[in-house]
């Protein structure tokens, strides 16, 4: 027996070692990996993040992924890292480099889904069903409703109908890599070993004659042919049978190999075999062996357009070519996260974000058994030097300290000891919604913060005038609630529909087990779950079906959705709404079997992860193009709804973060936002001046009027893909001049943003079916419209309200890169937004970065700094020339700075907001830090349209700020403070309030960051 303190002393050792050693960082910047941006690429830059004031490097997925990946979220090996980003000294080489500088890593992680394409595991699946050990790795629904899916897989991967794929000899059997294999285009796909048995019957055949049959080669393929009919079959999925079939396949492999190296004859045999089972392209007849071979496998090859309704694994959100996985099986946790832990354990990661946290089957639980997991490893190292629990039993340590575990952090979710991985989780919160505190992570990836503080720049007072204007030019006045149903509604019946045919024979099945519910019909579900979902206002819930347990939320969530469903569909029965609700809500009907209870749970599991997916792609990738009052809001985790925040909004955000998730990200621009933090800025100032806004449009829409051409007997674009065009083009559209070359490159950004925005909307064309004679003519209205020539008058009169909209766009650009990174929270940096960077959603935000650009910037910038005492001088001019980006550098690098050597003012002080008064008091957002005698203040304009009077970052003079001032506490009487990037120095007085004026601190920059400092 063991005693209990020696398990107490364990645990002690393991968490002074985690509260040592688990690091947070201070802010984050993020890299991008592809065979362009390798391992080696990242390393030149390290110097340069260091300089910049980043603490941690924080990049995209590493690990092994589909050859030509441009973002390794298709990841096919967990347990290796992608040779396309470098050697594996490379990659330690990165990591040594980091430490030299004492900076952290943090790794995107993606335990959600995987790649289909060049997946060891995968292709397992695919050669030998249901019996192989990878069956249950992967979310394949094994007994699908349609009978000929019975254990296969439907592999949507043809251009066109199979048969017509078939009959024009673009599928083909070869024999390659030891066996059999099926090729189509680039795709190469096992053979099932046992029914090779139908090529190898037909060789033996034509053998009679040409070989012996008592040559001992001619014996031999009798010998694999019966070994092939002898193996157990792909369905068999008991343990020793499973191990059978993989252990006498890969012999059958290796003899069927051997004798096709060293027997000619029997070479030529399988060669002629194949051709005629590949038949002659055109003649139908001539396919009808390898169609019969192709029906034995445990796949069915089908049109990709078939996915939409029948595809049987689950996928991440609607791309075929993710397959999802079953992270909630113990041993698949295992296998994927084999080398993620060994990293952590070696210290070469620091920390980790999850992506897609919400299309797990549950995160809680996921969460939890990734903190267990490094957490046990650090306790079991620690018990290796331990002499009295080195020699206990390492099984019985291991359970004992898991359970302890377990007790413990069930009784405190917030113990920080139990919890050594520094986690992110990227979380679209809904509005008002929170991450839940039982859950084991630091905060999110930090796009409530991007929204929040995104309406802090848009003029609430103009929403009514912005939503006329888009009202009158479109000619629609539908409300976003409404579209945003409609486009769930949308997903739900098109590319998503067999996820939701899943849930309604699930459901169906459920009911069926009970007298009070059997009379629903499936189609009933089927349009109830549709309705039920598309009122769901925020992503998912999270009720643990298998716990039955509730949270207030959740219900609240259920109940307000179905309401809702309700209320939208008055001519259906209430009855069938309400037995979704009571399911949902783990109310099962009376004498429900525990196998019907259990059907139930997986359903309410099941109806979880479907929820995310629909809100994605029918409110991000759908709704988001298609209302476009302004285009700004409708950014991930945004609400267009919602119209402005108020100072006093962002503080309240600002607060709640620093007490309930102190290190979550704060990010303005990431690899998936819509638009970038510059272009958001600049459209922003819309919202400020409807009026101007309102007559440019009009000018606008009548000399382009003759500019667009007619497709399918309508105006091309129409009037809502116009008014979005307006919007794009003054978000990004360059004040500099472009030459030639440069306006091309620039059309083509627009033309291709054009392109996937009306796809994704959905309206003219899509991506599973385009118009090209509608695209064709966006495409050519974006060319006349951009073409630089003496008679297209709009482009110079658009450029003159362009250039006005874009000096406004910087006052916002840069209040907000300040109120980013001095806000409770770790400032996350998006490659290259360090400069103006004008990028639209991906992949035009994941293009090559210049970054020699910026690392030389920086260096001239440093040595300015150095050499020039008169510090003041050198920001004057960088405002002067502000669209260089010179001064966007400065700002985040002198902040970044700030920051990192001053990091107990912002992790252990006070968030306090600065009350404004005054006639401009709501043109300010103002805080505070405060650290004992340690203090900072925080200055930064907002809505600067009607304070702002010329081209160059200017808002000083009384004339521009009245008697505005923003009070402070009593004690900052008295001392005086200096501006971190101008160096001035700003006296309070000890008589009167404690007051600073924006007219006097705002005299060479529009911003203000003042720390206090001693006489």
């Amino acid at each position: 027996m063991v005693s209990d303190n020696l398990y107490t002393q364990l645990i002690e050792q393991v968490n002074n070692t985690v509260a040592t050693s688990k690091r947070r960082p201070v802010s984050v910047y993020r890299l991008q990996f592809n065979k362009s941006f390798t391992f080696r690429d990242a390393i030149k830059l390290i110097p340069y993040l260091e300089e910049l004031g980043i603490t941690d490097c924080y990049t995209s997925p590493y690990l092994k992924a589909t050859a030509g990946s441009t973002h390794g979220y298709d990841i096919t090996d967990h347990n290796a890292l992608n040779p396309e980003l470098g050697s594996e000294q490379d990659y330690h080489e990165f990591i040594r480099k980091l430490q030299e500088r004492k900076m952290g890593h943090i790794l995107d992680f993606v335990p959600n889904h995987m790649g289909i394409f060049e997946n060891p595991k995968w292709q397992d699946v695919l050669e030998n069903g249901p019996s192989s050990p990878y069956a249950k790795f992967f979310d394949i629904d094994w007994e699908p409703v349609k009978a000929e899916l019975h254990q296969k897989v439907l592999l949507p991967i043809l251009e066109d109908l199979y048969g017509k794929v078939l009959d024009e000899g673009h599928i083909s059997l070869y024999f390659g890599q030891a066996f059999f294999i099926i090729k189509y285009r680039d795709h190469e796909l096992p053979i099932g070993p046992k029914t090779a048995v139908m090529i190898l019957e037909s060789c033996i055949d034509k053998l009679k004659g040409i070989l012996p049959e008592t040559h001992p080669d001619y014996l031999e393929l009798q010998s694999v042919i019966t070994a092939c009919k002898n193996l157990p079959d792909k369905n068999e999925t008991e343990p020793e049978r499973v191990s059978e079939r993989r252990r006498e396949k890969d012999i059958i492999k290796r003899r069927l190999n051997a004798l096709y190296l060293r027997n000619t004859t029997i070479k030529a045999n399988i060669d002629d075999t194949i051709k005629n089972f590949n038949g002659i392209a055109g003649d139908s007849a001539s396919h009808s062996q390898l169609h019969e071979l192709l029906e034995k496998q445990a796949y069915r090859l089908c049109y990709w357009r078939v996915a939409a309704e029948e595809i049987n694994y689950r996928r991440f959100f609607d791309v075929n070519e993710l397959v999802a996985l079953r992270m909630e099986d113990p041993l698949v946790f295992q296998e994927s996260h084999r080398l993620i832990l060994q990293l952590l354990r070696d210290g070469l990661l620091t920390g980790i974000r999850i992506d897609h946290v919400d299309g797990l089957f549950d995160p809680y639980d996921y969460l939890w058994q990734l903190q267990k997991a490094h957490w046990l490893a650090l306790a079991l190292d620690t018990a290796k030097h331990n002499i009295k629990a080195s020699r206990i039993d390492p099984t019985i340590l291991k359970e004992q300290l898991q359970l302890m575990f377990e007790n413990k952090t069930k009784r405190e979710h917030n113990n920080s000891e139990y919890r050594p991985i520094y986690l992110i989780v990227e979380k679209i919160l809904g509005d008002k919604e929170n991450l839940r505190e039982t859950w084991p992570v630091e905060g999110t990836t930090g796009y409530d913060f991007m929204t929040g503080l995104n309406q802090l720049f848009v003029e609430k007072k103009r929403q009514r005038a912005l939503l006329n204007i888009y009202r009158g030019f479109t000619g629609s006045n539908s409300n976003f609630e409404d579209v945003m149903y409609q486009c769930k509604n949308l997903v739900m019946r098109t590319s998503m529909s067999a996820e939701i045919n899943l849930l309604a024979h699930s459901l169906d099945k459920v009911s069926e087990r009970s007298w009070q519910y059997r009379d629903f019909t499936l189609n009933s579900l089927r349009d109830a779950i549709r309705e039920v979902i598309a009122c769901f206002p925020v992503y998912r819930t999270y009720i643990n079906a298998y716990r039955e347990s509730i949270d207030k939320r959740d219900r609240a969530i259920i109940n307000s959705s179905v309401s809702q469903a309700k209320r939208r569909n008055p001519a259906v029965s209430s009855a069938i709404f309400e037995f979704i609700r009571d399911t949902l809500l783990l109310q099962f009907p009376t004498g429900m079997s525990e196998d019907g209870r259990n059907e139930q749970r997986l359903f309410v599991m099941r109806f979880q992860q479907c929820t995310g997916p629909v809100m994605a792609k029918g409110v991000e990738d759908t709704a988001f193009y298609i209302y476009n009052p302004l285009v700004s809001l409708c950014e991930v985790g945004g609400n267009p709804r919602k119209f402005g925040n108020s100072a006093g909004d962002f503080h309240r955000q600002n607060m709640q973060r620093q007490k309930a998730k102190p290190y979550s990200f704060m990010t303005t621009s990431t690899h998936d936002s819509k638009r970038s933090e510059d272009v958001r800025a600049r459209i922003n100032v819309l919202s400020e001046k409807p009026d101007e806004w309102k007559t440019a449009l009009k000018q606008w829409r009548r000399l382009n009027k003759n500019k667009k051409v007619t497709a399918n007997n309508e105006l091309v674009p129409d009037n809502n893909e116009e008014y979005l065009l307006y919007q794009t083009l003054l978000g990004t559209y360059p004040v500099e001049k472009m030459d030639k070359a440069e306006a091309d490159v620039y059309c083509k950004r627009i033309q291709n943003y054009m392109l996937k925005a009306i796809r994704e909307a959905k309206v003219h064309t899509s991506w599973i079916s385009p118009d090209t004679s509608y695209e064709d003519g966006v495409n050519k209205f974006v060319t006349s419209i951009l073409k630089s020539s003496f008679s297209n008058t709009f482009l110079n009169d658009f450029m003159t309200f362009n250039n006005k909209i874009a000096v406004y766009g910087i006052y916002n650009s840069l209040s907000q890169l300040i109120l980013k990174l001095f806000s409770p929270g770790v400032p996350d940096i998006y490659q290259g937004n360090e400069l103006w960077a004008y990028n639209l959603t991906d992949p035009d935000n994941r293009r090559p970065v210049d970054f020699s650009k910026p690392i030389s910037l920086l260096k001239r910038l440093n040595k300015t700094s150095f050499q020039n005492r008169n510090i003041s001088s050198v920001v004057r001019k960088l405002a002067d020339t502000s669209q260089d980006g010179r001064i966007k550098l400065y700002l985040t690098w002198k902040s970044l700075t700030y920051r990192k050597n001053n990091d107990p003012l912002f992790t252990e002080g006070t968030y306090i907001p600065l009350r404004v008064a005054g006639v401009r008091q709501s043109h300010v957002c103002a805080f505070a830090w405060q650290n004992g005698e340690k203090r900072l203040i925080v200055i930064v304009p907002r809505l600067v349209t009607v304070l702002a009077t010329s081209a160059t970052l200017s808002l000083k003079g009384a004339g521009v700020w009245g008697n505005t001032r923003i009070a402070l506490p009593k004690k900052y009487s008295g001392q005086n403070y200096r501006d971190i990037f101008t160096n001035e120095i700003i006296t309070i007085p000890e008589i009167g309030k404690a007051a600073l004026k924006p007219a006097e601190v705002f005299k060479i920059l529009p911003i203000a960051v003042l720390e206090s400092v001693s006489e």
